[in-house]
């Protein structure tokens, strides 16, 4: 038993006299059950597993709410079976294992929200300049930034200063003085009586950008409606931009390449592709758009999964007309919706900015520009919105969601309100046959025709609309893409945006997965140390099995979280100054 597991205070029995406690010289009991946060932390340090705890709590010392998670970790050679080393979290203090949480929401945990920013600042950096497996030759490709915005749907408070009258160094601490929100000499109304003018001159800080001049003017539907159209209409807009340079490699004489694809059939595709990072952002009116990062490459007939040049000819103009024609032309409109039977026209908005990626510094833009401003925003969420909570379920939607509340309550109101279930299409049954009913999955029911029992919705030896080998029975996720409303009830609390803060093509960089490996051969190798020549001892090939369980999250007093940021803060400051001095030594 572990001293974490003893009670705290011992407990009355039932005649009314107090068990008999264990020695405790020093009052540790005393100190711990004080609600004084200095004495719990006194009781913490003076304890005999003081320095097993900080080596325990080591990794996870900067996280806001760490995991704990109890079991056994076993380490095995992988080439004999040999076991290395096994390890019970019971022998450890507290009994737990404590880990990160891993979240990139800079509101949620800032430490672990840092490692992500730089973890995402090297999977873009990397795929302008090369490194970790990323060919160095990648710098000389054409690469280009541009941010695609949502159109309107409806006028808001806003904050603009034009680019003539700024007379701030930086950007981004910018406190120029903007031109007034909606200024108009006719000052009209809406239909609902609300004046469509302000001439307020709005503050960065201020609660008012964002916020429709009329509520009940803007469209709400369309918006969250668009935001989770948002993906595919990337995905729609990128496979356009391809389409183009395909045609343009076609009327330059510069021919396909072919690529085999099942066994037997071959397809021609085109000698040049756009690889991409990319990063979402919510605005301040909760709608969503995207900064990304665009660099033209070639194929390798050889080697398909190569990353080379363009073809001779293909230049950066050409990814910017490329990209320029598919936004303004890539458009389309939703399924039909019982609120909207027409459904809904998803396009780009009229705010199209591209900007050209320079590493020789004569650009525009740099490359650690763009890629600190991905990672940046690969942190955010709904912060910007003003709203903060995790996925809605229908005992708290009622909270947040309100028909004839502010901007953001009637944005989760429609994403809860489309996104209800529909009526299902009606089954076709062919002539001889009766329709059977359609009952809910998960309950096991017997068919009273073949007396045959399954947890499906219809018989699936009786129905027409079973599962044939040339007609498979589609999945659950192909249902969903095909009706995507009903993904809006589970991304309520994203105002409608379901889709990865960031997104990059398979050919772009490395993954988030390969840093991470990185960082734990790193942790090993430095707990093992280099070698007399200075090389690092290779390990063997180990297998490592865990049977752990989770049991908490958190930190189980305030005490130990000071102590454990307060340990944390000293290393940090220790990393700080060796970096410093190594930077001298180089310099």
């Amino acid at each position: 038993m572990t001293v974490s597991t003893l009670t705290v205070a011992p407990e009355a029995n039932a005649s009314g006299a107090a068990p008999a406690a264990e020695p405790d010289p020093l009052g540790l009991s005393l100190l711990a059950r004080s609600s004084d946060l200095r004495r719990q932390a006194i009781a913490r340090a003076i304890r005999d597993d003081f320095p097993d705890w900080l080596e325990n709590v080591k990794g996870a010392a900067t996280c806001t709410s760490p995991i704990r998670l109890a079991g056994t970790m076993t380490t095995v050679e992988a080439a004999t079976g040999r076991l290395l080393s096994s390890v019970d979290t019971a022998t450890m203090p507290d009994g737990v294992l404590y880990k990160p949480c891993g979240n990139r929401r800079e509101t949620v945990c800032p430490s672990c929200s840092k490692v992500y920013q730089r973890d995402a600042y090297e999977v873009v950096r990397t795929g302008l300049l090369g490194g970790k497996g990323v060919p160095e030759r990648v710098s000389q490709h054409p690469a280009i930034f541009t941010t695609h915005t949502a159109p309107s749907f409806g006028e808001v408070h806003t904050r603009r200063v034009p680019n003539g009258r700024h007379t701030c160094a930086d950007r981004k601490r910018c406190d120029c003085r903007p031109d007034p929100c909606h200024a108009r000499r006719d000052n009209p109304r809406c239909e609902h009586g609300r004046p469509l003018a302000c001439f307020a001159r709005h503050d960065k800080t201020d609660r008012m950008l964002g916020t429709p001049l009329c509520l009940d003017c803007y469209d709400h539907d369309h918006q969250v409606v668009w935001n989770i159209f948002s993906g595919e209409l990337w995905r729609r807009t990128k496979q356009a931009a391809d389409r183009y340079l395909g045609h343009l490699a076609d009327a330059r004489g510069i021919p396909r390449i072919p690529k085999t694809v099942g066994e037997d059939r071959i397809t021609w595709i085109p000698p040049v592709r756009i690889g991409h990072g990319k990063v979402a952002e919510l605005q301040a009116r909760a709608a969503v758009h995207f900064h990304s990062v665009l660099r033209l490459d070639g194929i390798d007939p050889d080697d398909l999964d190569a990353i080379v040049p363009p073809p001779a000819g293909f230049t950066v103009d050409d990814l910017h007309d490329a990209m320029r024609y598919a936004t303004m032309h890539t458009r389309f409109r939703t399924r039909s919706h019982p609120d909207r039977p027409g459904g809904w026209v998803i396009a780009w908005g009229e705010q199209y900015e591209p900007r050209t990626i320079a590493l020789a510094g004569d650009g525009s833009i740099s490359d650690s520009v763009v890629a600190g401003y991905l990672a940046k925003y690969a942190t955010k969420s709904t912060e910007a919105t003003g709203h903060l909570s995790g996925r809605l379920t229908p005992e708290t939607v009622d909270v947040y969601a309100d028909p004839d509340g502010d901007h953001i309550q009637r944005l989760i109101d429609a994403c809860w309100r489309l996104g209800r279930p529909t009526s299902r299409q009606t089954r076709t049954v062919p002539a001889g046959r009766t329709a059977k009913p359609v009952r809910r999955a998960g309950a096991r029911w017997t068919c009273p025709d073949c007396d045959g029992t399954t947890r499906l919705n219809s018989c699936p030896r009786c129905t027409p609309l079973a599962a044939t080998p040339d007609r498979p029975r589609p999945t659950s996720t192909a249902r969903k893409a095909a009706n995507r409303f009903t993904l809006l009830r589970r991304w309520a609390h994203m105002l409608g945006y379901g889709g990865h803060f960031l997104t990059k093509s398979s050919r772009y960089s490395i993954t988030f997965r390969f840093i991470r490996d990185q960082r734990i051969t790193f942790r090993r190798n430095e707990s093992t140390g280099p070698s007399r020549d200075g090389a690092v001892a290779e390990q063997p090939t180990v297998l490592v099995v865990n049977f752990l369980q989770f049991v908490g999250a958190g930190w189980q007093t305030p005490a130990d979280a000071m102590l454990a940021t307060t340990s944390a803060a000293l290393a940090r400051e220790h990393q700080d100054a060796a970096r410093q001095h190594y930077a001298a030594l180089n310099n």
